[in-house]
């Protein structure tokens, strides 16, 4: 004879199971069919830079345009007023030592200003002032859209057949961009190529575990495995904010992405192993500066967030590589 009370413990299972599966579906349809195309929008007043000489603005290229100088430097800045002249100094230093040492050395910097409160756009327009706007050009966003989206404008706007986007805090020494050039070329032995490559801390993981707090350790290796489960394979540091790509890249690249904030430089290796590009990842000087933009909790909160997203919105079909738009 059936015990009823087993009975109704398998019902109770087997309809548990199955709200359990309509709630999955749901929240993959609700994922699938909500997800807004990238955010390629700007406000007119960033569309364009000042030049101190004529007291105008001019308008920015397009990173669809052809090349006009050898490199692009994007710097996104928010609240930097601080740290900014500390970095363009070495910068600036660097880059005019290149072109003494080879006269077809051309670059160009570019300073986002992600909606910063303070005097950073100020900071960087006295830079524009001693250099001159085809040196250093300064992009001021309405609004803060975050890390990833600071780049993604900067990039748009770059004249550089290779561009670079380093941190405002000069935590990585600008020295080291000739090895990743290096390799970058190595990948890419064509202007119109494909590759990208990464500055790497990951030589310099064994040093931080020691110095770190056990909390920040046990979340730097989650988000490491994270990363690794469900977006990005055979990248030691996907976060170092010292990344080297072809212009052809950044376009491929920066059309597609989605995620503003920080975890956009996870979305940007996917897309680049989505597309096959090849990547490499080179060793770089770094050394940690006060002043950091993150908030530990919430942060992390919003990177495992956007990691998730990430891998499921791209998996269901929710987000798609695009194809690069035609100029005009």
């Amino acid at each position: 004879m059936l015990d009823p009370l087993a009975m109704s413990g398998e019902c109770l299972l087997c309809y548990g199971g199955a709200v359990l599966a309509l709630f999955g579906v749901g929240v993959l349809l609700f994922i699938r069919f909500t997800s807004a195309k990238p955010n390629l929008t700007r406000y007119e007043d960033e569309k364009s830079f000042i030049d101190p000489k004529s007291g105008k603005r001019l308008p920015f290229p397009s990173v669809l345009d052809a090349p006009s100088v050898y490199l692009s430097i994007i710097v996104p800045s928010y609240n930097e007023e601080e740290r900014l002249p500390i970095m363009l100094d070495e910068t600036m230093e660097y880059m005019q030592q290149r072109q003494s040492e080879k006269s077809s050395f051309t670059y160009e910097i570019i300073v986002v200003d992600d909606g910063s409160k303070d005097k950073t756009t100020q900071v960087a327009l006295r830079y524009v002032e001693k250099y001159g706007s085809d040196t250093i050009r300064v992009l001021t966003l309405v609004k803060n859209r975050g890390k990833g989206g600071a780049v993604r404008l900067g990039m748009f706007s770059a004249r550089g057949e290779v561009l670079l986007f380093a941190d405002a805090d000069a935590a990585t020494k600008i020295s080291d961009l000739i090895r990743l050039e290096d390799a970058l070329h190595k990948d890419a032995p064509k202007k119109t190529d494909f590759a990208v490559c990464c500055g790497s801390r990951a030589h310099l993981q064994d040093q931080a575990v020691a110095e770190r707090t056990l909390l920040r350790n046990f979340l730097m290796h989650g988000f490491h495995f994270v990363v690794w489960f469900l977006c990005v394979r055979g990248i030691r540091d996907t976060q170092c904010g010292f990344k080297l790509m072809t212009r052809s890249s950044a376009a491929a690249i920066f059309y597609t992405m989605h995620v503003d904030r920080w975890a956009f430089d996870v979305e940007l290796l996917y897309v680049a192993q989505q597309l096959k590009m090849p990547i490499s990842e080179v060793p770089v000087n770094w050394q940690e500066i006060e002043g950091s933009k993150m908030v530990p909790l919430f942060s992390w909160i919003q990177m495992a967030r956007d990691l998730v997203l990430i891998s499921l919105r791209y998996a269901t079909g929710g987000w798609k590589i695009e194809p690069i738009p035609k100029q005009g």
